[in-house]
């Protein structure tokens, strides 16, 4: 990488990061605390406040893109951010459970994803775009870990409206980092022509993609309503749980940085991306045969390649979707992608718990299963867009052969 985009992928990923432990840090405790509001008591509430985020995040990601393609993205990323936090101190200051809805319905508002996907694809050329999208995906990774850790231990102390203030502040400072960091966005992309929708959803390889993401994160989401529950059953408390998703975590990263950069430059990424969409199918049939007698071992183990998959869709998915789409839609294109993913974690929690309830666990797994295996043949026609730099080479290949 330059330095410029050096710079420009650290800082966005900073900003990801940051708004993502905002929200991360809020899940694990938010079921429990939410309940000791006026209304708490009704768990279809509670459910509504954990989820009306991810539906309106999913409704606003293509507004706030295409407005990127054409207002900007630096001004467009800077207002979202200054709706999240708008959203967090509302939150912060909820005395019911319908203020705290309203609180985060405003966050998801905030829906900043697209813009700034885009601006790290702007800023970085096509043979390291996977790498700056991969340093996004790790810190989103890590910051999940950690709120696992924390985030216990932070709301003892400020409660609920403490960690929401804390998002609150975290917002704010990623407008900072995005104003006086992050390189300027090129020229080029200002005051261009708004991407068109149309132009967008019939493009064949930029919907396979959109259909991988929202499955990735249904069934990522549906995981983590059953999960949980597994590890306590195999004689791990709640609390201790981060033992095992951390170090499966942290793992995965290195997997990832030895497969996926090295096979990518050798022109694999293909094989490495089908791979990664059948292991995950082969974990949720591994997880459903754990569900009668779970173990901590076993379930260490299936995490730990669930991530290496996970990770390796999550650095390349976007980048994709980046390349194929047309520079001057760029951002709309994404916005779509974003929307698919926010409705993946909408539908996989409300499929999750439904089947949790109606089946067991035994239906999540079997579902996850059934959704990557069509996601594997929805994927399978699929072709890596040749950089830059590979088209290059092969005309000056062509040229010395004639």
């Amino acid at each position: 990488m330059t330095p410029t985009e050096r710079r420009a992928s650290g800082s966005l990923a900073a900003v990801f990061a940051a708004r993502m432990l905002g929200l991360f840090l809020v899940l694990p405790v938010f079921a429990l605390e939410a309940a000791r509001y006026p209304g708490g008591a009704d768990p279809t509430w509670v459910g509504m406040a954990m989820g009306i985020y991810g539906l309106t995040q999913g409704l606003l990601q293509i507004p706030f893109g295409m407005a990127s393609d054409r207002f900007g993205r630096k001004r467009t990323i800077v207002l979202g951010l200054l709706v999240f936090a708008a959203g967090s101190l509302l939150a912060a200051s909820a005395t019911s459970l319908p203020w705290l809805i309203a609180g985060r319905a405003l966050q998801g508002a905030g829906a900043v994803s697209a813009a700034v996907t885009a601006l790290l694809a702007d800023q970085t050329r096509d043979e390291v775009r996977t790498k700056a999208m991969a340093l996004v995906g790790a810190s989103i990774g890590l910051m999940f870990a950690l709120s696992l850790v924390v985030a216990p231990l932070l709301v003892a102390h400020v409660g609920l409206s403490g960690l929401f203030g804390l998002t609150g502040l975290l917002a704010l400072g990623c407008i900072a980092v995005v104003i006086w960091w992050t390189p300027p966005e090129p020229a080029k992309h200002k005051n261009t022509p708004r991407g068109r929708l149309s132009e967008v959803l019939r493009h064949a390889g930029l919907m396979r993609l959109n259909v991988g993401v929202f499955v990735l994160h249904a069934v990522q989401l549906a995981m983590w309503v059953a999960v949980p529950a597994m590890l306590v059953a195999a004689g791990l408390d709640k609390q201790d749980h981060w033992q095992v998703y951390l170090p499966a975590v942290l793992a995965s990263f290195f997997v990832m940085g030895a497969t996926l950069f090295p096979l990518e430059r050798r022109g694999y990424l293909r094989a490495v991306f089908l791979g990664s969409v059948a292991l995950i199918a082969l974990v949720q049939l591994g997880l459903l045969a754990a569900v009668p007698r779970p173990g901590i071992a076993v379930l260490g183990v299936l995490l730990f390649l669930f991530f290496c998959g996970f990770n390796v869709l999550e650095a390349s998915q976007p980048s994709l979707a980046s390349r194929l789409a047309p520079a001057h839609a760029r951002g709309a294109a994404l916005g779509v992608y974003n929307t698919l993913q926010s409705l993946g974690f909408f539908a996989g929690g409300a499929l999750g718990g439904w089947l949790v309830k109606h089946v067991g666990a035994q239906g999540v797994f079997g579902a996850g299963a059934v959704l990557m295996s069509l996601w594997l043949l929805v994927a399978w026609p699929m072709r890596a867009p040749v950089t830059r730099q590979s088209a290059e080479a092969t005309l000056a290949d062509e040229a010395q052969a004639t």
